[in-house]
């Protein structure tokens, strides 16, 4: 059967002394998929729109803000990662330049600069805290991970360098 992921992006926007990102607390939408959960910002790209595009797009609509300056930190093939068992391809972004202020909340949720060092102590999908150390880390590579999900649950985790 061939992979039909749906592509995806995520960004993780970081405060100009890089210390603190922002994150969307999922706390809107009842009937969310990711309810309860921090993430960063991003989602499904668009016909005809490539990764980066795609990412600026999503930044903009879900923080205000432009993306002036970001880099490719990796990307995650998550097989049955969706409500339905729908399998996900997602390019992980750092922004390290923008303009404009976000707001305090989206219509996804409330949106939070946390303090790098506190993000695992957050509610996060458990997978996040497998691959969220290889997004901020120093390591100039890129890193290319698969994290198949099972009913919900991840099931493992891989990447390369």
């Amino acid at each position: 059967m061939p992979y039909t992921p749906i592509v995806a992006t995520l960004g993780y926007v970081l405060s100009p002394d890089r210390t603190r990102v922002l994150m969307v607390h999922r706390n809107a939408r009842p009937d969310d998929h990711h309810l309860g959960k921090y993430n960063g910002l991003g989602g499904k790209l668009e016909p005809h729109e490539d990764v980066v595009t795609g990412m600026r797009r999503e930044i903009r609509e879900e923080a205000g803000i432009d993306c002036l300056d970001m880099q490719l930190r990796g990307t995650i093939s998550w097989p049955g990662f969706g409500r339905r068992g729908e399998d996900w391809l997602g390019f992980l972004f750092v922004i390290t330049g923008f303009e404009g202020t976000a707001p305090p909340r989206n219509a996804e949720g409330d949106l939070e600069w946390i303090e790098i060092a506190r993000v695992p102590d957050l509610p996060l999908w458990e997978g996040d805290r497998q691959f969220l150390p290889l997004v901020f880390d120093a390591d100039p590579r890129p890193f290319h991970g698969v994290m198949p999900y099972r009913e919900g649950r991840m099931v493992s985790w891989a990447y390369s360098r």
